[in-house]
């Protein structure tokens, strides 16, 4: 009888290995746009234009930049910021924000945005539908930074935040699916791009969920990266785009999110080794000691009736690809692959259950090239 295992998820920084070289950190299109937009707000009141410009971030830390073009115009000033995001290999590094800032008859700010800047199409974001993709912590930015060169109590000034070749910058991310169109968002919590960010990974799996429960969709499919994604969608061409989620190896914080937005229905969709670590109850895959349970694979390969030598080779496996060419091997795959399916559900809905509800999971192994199904369980939510 296999051993109750808990599902859990490991605290990844306190793990992680440390480069020997420290990575830069870079700026994000948050805090680049609001640089943009202090100085063409310095510009629109000095009628000068800036060469540098310092805005403050969340953290109330003040960073300066440099302003790459400062033009002004009868009634209004243009600033452009470029963004560096560091050694992060982010889409948007490199990219001109541009802010344009007018004054306008009501004190206060009104922010919008211009071409390159996406525009919210689908509810889950937190943010206004058919308004600009700018979130929140950025818009608060703007605004201090704005209103430091402009007393808002008793002027106005209408700000434009502009990226040109964001709509082609977008087309690398997954903003379409969310719902927003035209360009890219205008992000960041803290101000900071940390390369490689686990936070910013694990922020963009809940949104998409987040996405995907306004709009009432109950079935989320989970999927380990770009290939499985496409098995996926292939098996179940009758959901929505928004339904499949790249999680990576943030399965524990999709699932804690599916239980805040009312999902029924979980499929899981991934191959051997990401499988073989969730049967394990490691619901952060990317953990540093999460080694593929080898053991696990033995103990599944003498259940499903495999021979003592074959559990011996399998427990001796070097991966789990390995494991699962020795089940090929001798005919086993099938049979195992279901197994390890099956304890996969079950860990999934052990997982759910204590975050709250309890959600159906579906589980599915696919082969090396994510296309081909090779084993499945898992009941339907009623």
């Amino acid at each position: 009888m296999a051993a109750e295992r808990t599902p859990y998820e490991p605290d990844l920084p306190r793990t992680m290995k440390v480069r020997q070289q420290a990575l830069r950190t870079g700026w994000t299109t948050g805090t680049c746009a609001s640089a943009a937009a202090k100085a063409a707000a310095e510009a629109l009141v000095s009628r000068r234009a800036q060469d540098v410009v310092e805005v403050a971030l969340p953290s109330g830390r003040r960073v300066t930049f440099a302003v790459d073009s400062c033009l002004i115009h009868a009634d209004r000033a243009e600033a452009v910021v470029i963004k560096d995001a560091g050694d992060d290999p982010d889409v948007t590094h490199g990219a001109r924000l541009t802010a344009t800032a007018r004054w306008r008859d009501e004190p206060g700010i009104e922010l919008d945005g211009g071409i390159g800047v996406g525009v919210v199409t689908k509810p889950g974001l937190g943010l206004e539908l058919g308004g600009p993709a700018i979130n929140p912590v950025p818009r608060k930015m703007i605004e201090q930074a704005v209103g430091e060169s402009v007393d808002l109590k008793t002027r106005g000034v209408r700000v434009v935040i502009s990226v040109p070749d964001g709509e082609k910058m977008a087309r690398k991310t997954t903003n379409k699916r969310l719902g927003i169109l035209g360009g890219i968002s205008i992000l960041g919590t803290t101000g900071i791009v940390r390369p490689f960010s686990t936070a910013s990974w694990r922020a963009s799996v809940e949104q998409a969920v987040a996405v995907m429960g306004a709009q009432g969709e109950r079935t989320l499919v989970l999927c380990t990266g770009g290939r499985t994604e496409k098995g996926a969608m292939r098996l179940l061409p009758q959901l929505p785009d928004v339904c499949f989620v790249e999680v990576g190896d943030f399965t524990g914080a999709a699932l804690r999110r599916a239980v805040e937005h009312g999902v029924t229905q979980v499929v899981f969709v991934g191959m051997a080794g990401k499988l073989t670590k969730l049967a394990s109850g490691v619901l952060m895959t990317h953990y540093t000691r999460s080694k593929v349970d080898t053991d696990l694979l033995a103990e599944i390969t003498r259940v499903m009736g495999g021979s003592e030598e074959l559990a011996a080779r399998v427990a001796e496996a070097n991966t789990a690809r390995h494991a699962y060419e020795l089940w090929e091997g001798e005919g086993l795959l099938g049979r195992a692959g279901r197994e390890l399916c099956r304890r996969v559900a079950e860990v999934l809905e052990q997982f759910t259950t204590e975050a709250g509800r309890t959600i159906a999971a579906q589980v599915v192994l696919v082969d090396f090239t994510g296309q081909r199904m090779i084993a499945m369980y898992g009941r339907l939510s009623r």
